[in-house]
């Protein structure tokens, strides 16, 4: 089985593409009884990656973190998305947008501003050109009221 990503793609920006496409799976099938979120992020891992299991550890951990701190993120969203519904958004871009602010929030081993970096070009392989600037501007505004340092991991 071959992979989907290009070979010279480093290995946190394919993790990170995993997360947002569980993301977006997990938006269009939510189910609520979703208990163990763990247990689903290694079906889908399976399903797509069955030979890449292991090289997926830091998307599984953004996928859980995105959707044990759903909540949080989604009242960022809807702060700083202005005249944006959370159904209006493509649901790529708010897969990205989840998977950024998880990790502007709660990833100290992740730079913010590599996050923002790291969701805008996500974004130009995934959605559109123009989602680029969606995706800045919402997360500019979220970077903004950040305490931490943006170029550095935490300490």
């Amino acid at each position: 089985m071959t992979t989907m990503f290009p070979e010279d793609m480093s290995p946190r920006r394919k993790n990170r593409i995993f997360a947002v496409q569980f993301m977006y799976s997990w938006s269009i099938n939510k189910n609520e009884d979703f208990i163990q979120i763990r247990d689903v992020v290694d079906a889908f891992i399976d399903s797509y990656f069955p030979k890449e299991n292991d090289q997926y550890k830091f998307g599984k951990e953004l996928a859980v973190g995105v959707v044990e701190n759903i909540d949080i993120i989604d009242d960022l969203i809807k702060k700083h998305a202005t005249h944006w519904s959370l159904d209006r958004i493509a649901i790529v871009d708010l897969a990205i947008l989840r998977v950024a602010i998880y990790e502007m929030l709660f990833r100290d081993d992740v730079p913010p501003i590599v996050a923002m970096n790291e969701a805008i070009d996500i974004g130009k392989i995934l959605s559109t050109e123009e989602s680029g600037r969606f995706l800045n501007g919402v997360l500019d505004g979220i970077k903004k009221k950040l305490t931490r340092p943006l170029r550095e991991v935490g300490k």
